[in-house]
């Protein structure tokens, strides 16, 4: 498995390993129960993105052969009704796995919604719950999806944490702070950062690792890299850009993930695979 190309991290090999181990888990528990792993995806409103993201999805289950329901809801949904549909699928023995899709309209609480998920099925690791857990490094939850990912190309890079010094720029709830939990437990000494930081080049050349998840485009500069540092770009914005300035940070960086090509894939093969772990977990089957 390449997972270089000069010094450019590519997702896709590791993605594809993962979706690979995913789809075997499925067909083992499918053998051993006659059920299918299934993934329950809610998506409110018509935000063309979101649409998008949703058949990437399903297409990855079919791929790694996992179950998918959809549940569209209108752009009129109340809290309250998205809420009901929530808590009627993690009352379903036979959906593993729920993901609420970002954003919600504006008369939706977001936040009230995600919280009925349960934390056994909350494979895209939005919950308190979830967080918790990862944050104490305890089991019975699942990790944030892209910070997830952004580990596994590390490992796949055979980049040692222990003991260095990583900055994540971006404190969002599914991204910047739960990828500093996960670093801490690698034994990483972890700065948050954003876009109000005072002097935050000067905080970013202490760095050897650099994750970048500020939701800014070409936002991180070559000149504030540390030589030799390993940069994860996790911004995608309008036109494929990152939030890392490709051209003047490739060069100094040891590892850089171009956008598109880099984190991206990474994500859903991390959901595909917790998916499946999440459905291992509820039917009670061990060691697979």
């Amino acid at each position: 498995m390449t997972t270089t190309q000069n010094n450019r991290v590519l997702g896709k090999p590791v993605a594809d390993k993962i979706m690979a181990e995913a789809g075997e888990r499925a067909a083992q528990i499918i053998k051993q129960t006659g059920i299918a792993p299934c993934l329950a995806t809610v998506l409110v409103g018509e935000d063309p993105s979101s649409h998008t993201y949703i058949r990437m999805k399903h297409n990855r289950c079919k791929q790694a052969g996992i179950e998918s329901r959809h549940f569209h809801l209108d752009d009129s949904t109340t809290t309250e009704q998205l809420v009901a549909k929530i808590t009627e699928l993690g009352a379903d023995e036979l959906v593993h796995g729920i993901l609420l899709q970002h954003p919600v309209p504006d008369q939706v609480d977001e936040r009230a919604a995600f919280e009925v998920i349960p934390v056994s099925k909350d494979v895209d690791g939005v919950t308190y719950g979830s967080f918790a857990r990862m944050w104490f490094d305890e089991s019975g939850g699942f990790p944030s999806c892209t910070p997830a990912g952004i580990i596994g190309l590390l490992d796949a890079c055979e980049v040692s944490l222990k003991g260095k010094r990583a900055v994540v720029i971006g404190r969002s709830p599914i991204l910047g702070k739960p990828m500093a939990g996960l670093l801490l437990a690698r034994h990483a000494t972890v700065t948050i950062c954003h876009s109000r930081t005072e002097d935050l080049p000067s905080v970013v050349r202490e760095a050897d690792l650099v994750v970048a998840a500020v939701g800014i485009p070409n936002f991180v500069k070559g000149d504030w890299l540390k030589p030799g540092c390993v940069v994860m770009d996790a911004g995608y914005n309008p036109g494929n850009v990152g939030d890392v300035d490709f051209e003047s940070c490739a060069p100094v960086a040891s590892l850089i993930t171009p956008v598109p090509g880099g984190v991206g894939p990474m994500t859903l093969a991390v959901l595909m695979n917790q998916t499946t772990l999440a459905a291992a977990a509820q039917l009670n089957l061990s060691g697979i």
